[in-house]
């Protein structure tokens, strides 16, 4: 990789690999994601390069494991789950008040807390980090302080929603139990390997074409569904591939607050808590609602509302075994809901 220091590169792998292993050890939650994350991201906030190195992870680097959850998830489609689809329009239909709902319920207390309202608007986008900050951008906002913002919802909805699981469950998101299920389907051969390896790079690479949101992950979504369905292929990627994934994701996030300063993480972190509870607060009201309306149960609702990640959303469901379809195919259209009204909504501020 050109132009990427590889030392230090290797000393930020490595850092969140103790960091996912040592919270796999403890059996925390999503343990191998959470901890790199935690242990890179807490590093990089108090400006602390080990070995003299600054820690960095390429984004490309990252997209190029996060097809990986995209195969994985395709893995789950089934002619029944084809069928189920057609109850999950009132629940999608859902979402076209949850997110301007909590789009303005965040601009409220951006606004409250003293942000700009071109920072306060786009920092309160719930979904597509990347096109939310450059409309910001555009728009004359800070883009440091927007990808705080965004950052921290992200991490904040990743973080609290595997603990909510396990204190109703008892049952830890990402445990050694839960991955060795999501990687014991079939027993892995070379022609598996290389269709999944296809799935991952050929959807990928289409669904950019397609200009399919979130197509780096959708795009494979999309590829090993098909390929799942009409039995060409029946395995999925192992739970160390799994593990390694994670490690990356949380790594890429952590990274995020390299340079960042201690007053602007002190002060966004205290405006995205409280709309990350409040974000919460209104997913798990529409999840009960959407229970009542649909019979989908009530935590797949609300790991589909909840305004984390698609690719890290996507990876708790399939941690829990848990409606992944359902959930992602929710996260998808949310991110574009976000987008739209977003664009809609420039004319207002």
């Amino acid at each position: 990789m050109r132009g990427v220091d590889l030392q230090a590169l290797a000393v930020t792998l490595a850092l969140g690999a103790v960091g996912g292993l040592l919270a796999h050890a403890a059996h925390l939650p999503l343990g191998y994601l959470l901890g790199s994350m935690v242990l890179v991201g807490g590093l990089a906030a108090l400006d602390i390069r080990p070995l003299g190195r600054p820690l960095t992870l390429p984004a490309r680097l990252r997209f190029s494991f996060v097809p990986v959850i995209g195969v994985a998830i395709g893995g789950a489609f089934t002619p029944e789950v084809a069928r189920a689809a057609a109850g999950w329009v009132p629940s999608l239909a859902a979402l076209g008040v949850f997110v301007p709902l909590a789009h303005a319920a965040a601009y409220a207390i951006y606004r409250r807390g003293g942000l700009s309202r071109v920072e306060a608007f786009y920092g309160a986008v719930p979904g597509g980090l990347i096109e939310s900050v450059q409309m910001g951008e555009e728009a004359g906002a800070d883009v440091r302080l927007l990808i705080v913002l965004q950052t921290l919802r992200l991490i904040g909805t990743i973080i609290t929603v595997p603990l909510i699981f396990l204190a109703l469950t008892g049952h830890s998101v990402g445990s050694a139990a839960g991955t060795a299920m999501v990687g014991a389907a079939v027993p892995l051969t070379l022609r598996d390997a290389v269709l999944m390896l296809g799935a991952g790079a050929i959807g990928a690479l289409a669904g950019k074409r397609l200009r399919f949101p979130g197509y780096i992950i959708t795009g494979p979504v999309l590829a090993s569904a098909v390929l799942h369905v009409t039995g060409l292929l029946q395995a999925i990627p192992p739970a160390w591939l799994i593990a390694v994934t994670q490690v990356i994701l949380g790594a890429g996030l952590g990274v995020r607050f390299v340079g960042m300063s201690r007053q602007m993480l002190a002060r966004c972190g205290r405006l995205a808590m409280v709309n990350g509870a409040v974000s919460l607060f209104l997913a798990f009201g529409f999840a009960g609602v959407v229970h009542w309306l649909t019979d989908e149960p009530v935590a797949a609702a609300f790991l589909a509302f909840a305004p984390g990640g698609l690719a890290e959303m996507s990876l708790i469901a399939l941690s829990l075994n848990m409606s992944v379809i359902y959930v992602t195919a929710h996260h998808v259209v949310r991110i574009v809901l976000a987008v739209v009204f977003a664009r809609l909504g420039r004319r207002l501020i």
